[in-house]
């Protein structure tokens, strides 16, 4: 079976590896050609195109920043992939945007998943990624193998017919972005309002108020002033408006999400692209003039 694999960035690179070590042959592409240099130096066979990368694939895996990018790769694709091959969309990205882009290929018999990814740059290194399959439930049990060679197995999840898997990855990125604008403004308020930092958050964890991200998430910030540069907030803002535009798809009114994405935005805005992730919890930290920090909180 030959793998053809597009989009070697922080993500695609590391579970193109993975591949490799399993023992697949893989044809590599990307932009960027020095994207493939490690991975031509592992076994992998470069291909100058998109085109290039899905005529021998038995299996094609687009890795990419985003709708856009999906649909054009895939408008060259198309026309070379065989009947009975299999596109798996790996890229966090939207139903509607996949249904176009895979129309040409249900004519064309061709077998179709989408199977966006959770776990950073950390998991896709470590092959531990967190999948979720959406798709003909005899396509995924016919290329979880493939899947299984990036993924967590116990951490793969069909999650069932096409497009749901996208839907299922916007939504977990959606909530996380909302309990960290949440929890920024309550932790913010409450040390405006004159509770010391260390005693509300152990008062919140206590509370049935408590989730994962107050716990956990949040102390890279609150211990280490770390936003997180990992995942950059183009691309937080990305996904963000993915899942607004998901909910107009779908006829639901998304109006907290819709401010979740504003306060995004706003961020994104006054400390650029590159911040990370949790950069809006400076964002409140700023406006209220106070760094949250356990062990003390100073003010700027």
């Amino acid at each position: 079976m030959t793998i053809g694999f597009i989009g070697l960035g922080h993500m695609g690179g590391p579970m193109a590896r993975n591949l490799l070590a399993a023992g697949y042959p893989v044809v590599v592409h990307d932009v960027r050609r020095e994207a493939a240099d490690e991975l031509v130096g592992l076994g992998a066979k470069w291909a100058g195109s998109a085109f290039d990368t899905a005529e021998p694939a038995d299996v094609l895996i687009t890795m990419l920043p985003g709708p856009r990018q999906v649909e054009s790769v895939m408008a060259d694709c198309v026309g070379v992939m065989r009947p009975g091959s299999t596109w798996i969309d790996m890229s966090t990205s939207t139903p509607e945007a996949a249904r176009r882009a895979g129309a040409a290929l249900d004519l064309r018999g061709v077998h179709r998943l989408d199977a966006p990814v959770s776990g950073m740059a950390k998991g896709a290194a470590a092959g531990m990624l967190q999948i979720f399959v959406g798709g003909a439930e005899e396509t995924y049990i016919a290329q979880r193998p493939v899947l299984e060679a990036m993924g967590d197995p116990q951490r793969i999840f069909y999650v069932g017919g096409h497009g749901t898997g996208y839907t299922t990855k916007l939504a977990i990125n959606l909530l996380w972005f909302m309990h960290l604008v949440a929890t920024a403004e309550v932790l913010t308020l409450g040390v405006k309002g004159g509770v010391d930092l260390n005693v509300l958050r152990t008062a919140l964890v206590a509370s049935p108020a408590n989730s994962n991200f107050l716990e956990n998430d949040i102390r890279s910030v609150l211990e280490n002033g770390d936003y997180d540069e990992s995942f950059a907030m183009a691309l937080a803002c990305k996904d963000l408006g993915l899942a607004v535009d998901l909910g107009r798809d779908v006829g639901l009114p998304v109006e907290v999400s819709a401010l979740v994405e504003q306060v995004y935005r706003r961020a994104k805005a006054i400390y650029g692209d590159a911040s990370g992730e949790m950069i809006p919890v400076r964002l409140y930290e700023d406006i209220a003039k106070v760094q949250l920090r356990l062990g003390g909180v100073g003010a700027h």
